[in-house]
Parts: structure tokens; sequence; C-alpha cells
């Protein structure tokens, strides 16, 4: 790890701001184009396209495979650990849910690591699908993303980019435009990667509490990847342009609708606690040259290299720490309930009187689907795989990624960081954004389906 002694002084300009160095240009140039790369660019390696990131994680998967299940099962035993050790788990009645959840967690994780326990547990779309299709691989690309994410946030690039949007971001997602970097990491890479950047960036005091809440209730969806999963699932890839660019508009539409309402709108505006505010300022004058002062400044105040990479892959452990106990446990809970009782059955009533007044066919199937993805997002499509209708399973596709809120990793991964959002808020944002994807979703399928 590089040294942490602070950055050297630079001449100031007449108006007092730092000089331009060749030293600030390449740190600039460089690092922010690996973090692009890395994220956003994907690459075509044996037959599969993906971002780089997405790759090393799946090439260190292949070449550790046979330790992979022992290091999630090691990452969930520290998870479990540590809110007792560190006495967090007193902190409030929802630590404490968690902290126990998580040790069911831990019985659960061992069980299928060994192979062992009742059969319906190691049914392939129960604790395996679980274990293997979340656990490990957002055990892996949590930390190892954060490594990049120093370079994609640390050195400038979010400063820049956010002059350029800021037009765009505030009046329609009343948030900064450096949260578009938010918005295309989840489309491009994982939500659970979009939550980190926003974490880091709350703790840093460059979004408040309200934004860091809205960015991850209304940006953090599922990657293009797994859009692709649910569109075969469904039988829609004759269909995949239309799919994809709808569920972004439909997306996005309903976030800029639930940022308006409560209970986003309620949540305060307020910075983190401790850090120091960065409030992204109102742009005059060139905005070129306002986007590189923005970026010098935050290059000037970056620390080193290895410093940042470290703080980001420590956050990154943390992060995967508090999520994958919880994956095993709610997640767990979720499909039983989903596979097992009629609770989404009763809970996709509320959903029918919006499938009707638009006319879905199939409501009462629809709903019931829409129900299910509080407890995994992946469910609405299973659901409805094999109907015949295109309109019902378009929507139904639709709802898999506007609807955000899941209970299987997205809840237990906002509520493993510092932004302030509750679980009956999450719910009652899921609710409101399966409603709203209804009726925005349905009527353009209609038209152009």
């Amino acid at each position: 790890m590089s040294s942490t002694a602070p950055p050297p002084q630079h001449a100031a300009r007449p108006d007092g701001t730092p000089a331009t160095t060749g030293s600030d240009l390449a740190r600039f140039v460089v690092y922010s184009a690996i973090g692009i790369f890395m994220f956003f660019v994907p690459i075509t390696i044996a037959g599969k396209s993906t971002i780089p990131l997405d790759h090393i994680v799946t090439w260190l998967r292949d070449v550790a495979r046979p330790a992979m299940p022992w290091y999630a099962l090691l990452v969930v035993l520290v998870g479990t650990v540590m809110p007792f050790v560190t006495g967090r788990w007193r902190t409030s009645p929802v630590r404490t849910a968690f902290a126990f959840l998580n040790i069911l967690g831990l019985v659960v994780g061992v069980l299928l690591v060994l192979h062992k326990g009742p059969a319906w547990l190691l049914e392939k779309d129960m604790g395996p699908f679980l274990f293997n299709s979340l656990v490990i691989p957002v055990g892996l690309i949590v930390p190892i993303g954060a490594i990049f994410l120093a370079l994609l946030v640390g050195y400038g690039l979010m400063e820049f980019i956010g002059v350029f949007m800021q037009p765009v971001m505030r009046p329609l997602w009343r948030t900064p435009g450096r949260s578009a970097i938010d918005a295309v990491a989840s489309f491009v890479g994982s939500y659970s990667l979009a939550l980190l950047i926003t974490n880091r960036v709350y703790r840093d005091g460059r979004y408040t509490a309200r934004e860091a809440a809205i960015i991850a209730t209304g940006f953090s969806t599922v990657s293009a990847s797994f859009m692709v999963i649910v569109a075969k699932a469904l039988d829609i890839m004759d269909h995949w342009l239309f799919y994809f660019w709808v569920s972004l508009v439909v997306t996005f539409i309903v976030s800029a609708i639930t940022t308006r309402i409560p209970p986003l709108s309620r949540v305060p505006d307020e910075y983190y606690p401790g850090s120091t505010p960065q409030p992204e300022e109102r742009v005059t004058g060139s905005r070129f040259r306002r986007a590189w002062d923005e970026a010098r400044e935050a290059l000037h105040a970056a620390p080193s290299l290895g410093r940042n990479i470290y703080d980001n892959l420590v956050d990154g452990f943390r992060m995967a720490m508090a999520i994958l106990p919880s994956i095993l446990s709610i997640g767990l809970i979720g499909l039983a309930l989903a596979r097992f009782t009629p609770v989404f059955e009763w809970i996709g009533w509320i959903f029918r009187p919006f499938m009707m007044l638009v006319r879905l066919p199939e409501p009462a199937l629809a709903s019931t689907a829409a129900a299910t993805g509080i407890a995994e997002m992946f469910l609405p499509a299973t659901i409805v795989a094999g109907q015949t209708d295109l309109v019902l399973r378009m929507v139904t596709a639709i709802i898999c990624v506007s609807a955000i809120i899941f209970f299987s990793a997205m809840v237990p991964t906002i509520l493993a960081t510092d932004i302030p959002v509750s679980i009956w808020q999450l719910v009652v944002i899921w609710f409101e954004r399966v409603v709203l994807t209804i009726l925005i979703a349905t009527p353009i399928c209609h038209l152009l389906l």
C-alpha cells in the first residue's frame, strides 16, 4: 500500500484555485479511463459479452471454484459474528432482528456447503439458487468492484460528469448530476456496486440522505445481464431492444414520480453525520471550465491511490459481510413463502384492480407474479413463463426490472449501508413502483406490441 502523505501543494491561479499540472491531468485521465473501462465497456471473452469486472469475477470463480463455497461461508461467518463482537446488534430493533436472522443464514450456509439438510432446501431453485447465483457472485463482485470503484469515484470523474448531467438529473429526479454514474453502474454492472458507490458518496458528504435514498431505491436496479436471463425465461428475446429500452424508460419515469411522493419525499435532506457537506453548486458560465475545476478540486483532496483502494476494499468487505448472511436467511424465507404458502396470492389482490384497469391479460396470475417480486426479482418471470400472451410476459419482465426492491438481496444490501431508509419504507416504495410500472408499461405494450 502506498504512502498516505498529503498530496503536494500546487501553485494558485489568479482566481485562487490551484493551477492544473501534468500530474493532475494524468491522474484524472488514467484513473478515470480504467474505472470507466472496468464498469462500463462490455467486451467479449470466450463468447460472453459483459463488463471487464464481471469477467474478472467469473475468471476468479472458475480458477478457485472448489474454494468458492468455503470463501463465501467464511464471509457469512464473519458477518454473523461481527454485530455481536461490536455490540451493533443492540443499537436498534431492526439490527437485533437481522443479527439473529444472520445466525439462521449461517446455519443454512453450512448445510448448503456440506450438502446436508431437508430435501426442499437442497432443491436447485431454493438453497443452491441463493448460494450459487447470489451469495458467491455478490461475495466476489462487491470487494473486487470496490478496488476499481476507488478509480471511478475518487479522482474527479463524478464531479466532471456531474456538471454536465446537472440540468437533467436535478429537475427530473432531484438528485445531483454526479448521480448519473450510479444509474449507469446499475444497468451495466450490479445494483450492489451501485449501492456501494452511493453509500461511499453519501458518507463523503456529496449526497444528502434524501438524495442517497432516491438513488438507492430508484436507480440501483438490476443489470442488463440479468435482463437477458429474464428475457430468455419469458421467451421475449425476439423483442430484446424493445424490452431493454422500455424497461429503462419506465424504470426512470417511475423513479421520477416516487421521488415526489412519500416516503422518499420525507427523508431528511441532511448530510451524513460528521461529514463535510459538498453540495453540487449550480453552474453559471462555461460548463466545461466548471466541470474541470470541480474535478481538479476532487483530485487535490483525494488520498493516495493505495489508501483509496484500501479504504474502498475494506468498505466492500464490510458490505459483503453484512449482505451475505441476510441473503441466506431473508432470501430463503421469501422463496419458501412463495413456494409453499398462498401468501403472495393474497398480497397479489392489492394489484388486481390496477391490472384490470389497464386490461392486462390474466390479471389474477399477473397479480400473484408481481407480488412475488418482493421476495426475489426473478420469481415473477418463473410464474408467468410459458404463457402465450406477449403483453403479459413483457409487462412482467419490465416489473422484474422496475420494481427494484426485493428481499433476497436488495433489501439486505440497502440496510447494510448508512442510508437512512427503513424496511417499512422500502416495502411502501416497492408497492408504489409496482403499481406505477403496471399503469405505465401496460399501455405502452398494448400500443406497440
